[in-house]
């Protein structure tokens, strides 16, 4: 029986090792592939550490790119070490391993896009996309992502608007060493990378809220229960103008539930009072975890 419970756990443990790699490895990959065929290219400019792996790399060409990165993380390995955890640093390792070996190895062909607009926005999707992925694994690519993680670790900053503003500082001096304007282009390319980044990271956990006001709550709350399988909490309330207490309800769905709860309460009620909000990440049980580094 031992036997067999450690056969699960091993077993549960290298899924997640491998699920863990597989989105490092996704990522790292396409963020490379953003660099190679629209960064670069463009010679565009870009926030964090890749920025400054991108600004020696146009002062000194000779200088690669994937090699620059992983030289730059260095310090913040240590950080990541003390601070964040050992297995996350073992998989930041890893990813930076990847972006690295990626950004060296494989040349892609540049993407025929003259529009800089488009380039930009196309860019910080592909980057978002990649940055999004990494950001679902239990490890990072390293520099300013993991200032981002042990910030939304211990302060809960949000991950893409910590990035938005770590960058920021980085572009002010791609602007006094290069082209203003491709600093703005940088900054557009850093905006729409972290929102993107954010709705990968959270998107999955995505819930609607919604909070319920009638006269019939428990036959709602029952209906709930049995036909969409959510649970309900009842919260008390009290009427200001009638000073009645009323139970409110409030339970949590995803977006395709949403037609069918307005339909269960106004078939029960019509007139019952709802108020729909929409949740950035809902995490607990039947809707999502938190990560654990």
């Amino acid at each position: 029986m031992a036997k067999k419970v450690a056969k699960r756990l091993f077993s549960r443990a290298l899924v997640k090792i491998l699920i863990n790699l597989a989105l490092l490895t996704a990522g790292s990959l396409v963020l490379a592939a953003s660099v190679d065929t629209i960064l670069v290219p463009k010679k565009f400019m870009a926030g964090g550490f890749l920025g400054l792996s991108l600004i020696f790399h146009y002062l000194s060409p000779g200088l690669g790119i994937g090699l620059l990165y992983a030289l730059l993380n260095l310090p913040f390995m240590i950080l990541g070490w003390f601070k964040i955890g050992h297995k996350f640093t073992y998989y930041t390792a890893f990813g930076i391993a990847v972006f690295s070996l990626a950004s060296g190895l494989i040349h892609l062909p540049p993407l025929e896009l003259d529009n800089l607009l488009l380039a930009t926005i196309l860019a910080g999707v592909l980057s978002g996309v990649g940055g999004g992925l990494v950001f679902r694994s239990a490890g990072s690519l390293g520099g300013a992502d993991i200032l981002a993680v042990y910030l939304n670790k211990r302060l809960s900053f949000r991950l893409g608007w910590t990035y938005l503003l770590i960058n920021v500082f980085v572009l002010g001096a791609s602007a006094l060493i290069f082209d203003l304007e491709m600093a703005l282009f940088a900054m557009l390319y850093t905006y729409v990378s972290s929102r993107v980044m954010d709705s990968v990271m959270t998107g999955f956990n995505r819930r609607e809220s919604l909070l319920i006001v009638s006269d019939k709550p428990d036959e709602i709350a029952h209906q709930i229960i049995t036909r969409l399988r959510r649970g309900v909490t009842f919260l008390h309330g009290e009427g200001a103008y009638t000073g009645q207490s009323k139970k409110v309800l409030m339970s949590i769905v995803t977006l395709t539930e949403l037609s069918k709860m307005k339909d269960l309460v106004f078939d029960i009620d019509p007139k019952a009072f709802m108020v729909i909000n929409q949740t950035l990440e809902v995490l607990g049980k039947r809707h999502g975890s938190r990560r654990v580094y």
